[in-house]
């Protein structure tokens, strides 16, 4: 009888960490939510689809740790889904949490190919943890901006 509760209890504790390894966001979703993101831009315009994305209750934008982000070709963050407060400020010289120059880099990927990914180390608003993550983005067609999305590693 103990050896069956043991038993039990591995397999629990398996399926709960397999469970939590499969709640973030995935690359077919994050690329899904991408172009979304890009096709509500050329429907709405900015202005509202900036709103949306930076809104933490819409949903079609937010789901899970993915959400949505906008910079210019200046470094300016023009919206943010889970962080407000970045709206507006240029992140020019921002390094992430391994000290990487994030944003110039996203920027040169999209004036250059238009679309790409990089990896970086950011805080996943689900766990509040530093991880590594893919950032995936894509360039506003007509507009010197992108739009971009993760998956946390």
């Amino acid at each position: 009888m103990r050896i069956l509760k043991v038993l039990l209890a591995v397999m629990l504790v398996n399926f709960m960490a397999a469970t939590i390894a499969v709640a973030g966001g995935t690359e077919k979703e994050a690329l899904a939510m991408l172009d979304r993101g890009i096709a509500y831009i050329q429907a709405h315009g900015t202005e509202q689809a900036f709103k949306a994305f930076s809104d933490p209750n819409n949903k079609e934008f937010h789901d899970r740790d993915l959400y949505l982000y906008v910079y210019d070709f200046k470094s300016f963050n023009l919206a943010h889904g889970a962080n407000n407060k970045m709206i507006g400020k240029n992140f020019v010289e921002f390094k992430d949490a391994g000290g990487k120059l994030l944003i110039p880099e996203m920027v040169e990927i999209a004036k250059t190919k238009g679309s790409g990914s990089t990896e970086f180390m950011w805080t996943n608003p689900e766990t509040k943890k530093i991880q590594t993550k893919i950032g995936y983005i894509k360039r506003i067609p007509g507009q010197d901006a992108f739009v971009g999305t993760g998956i946390y590693k």
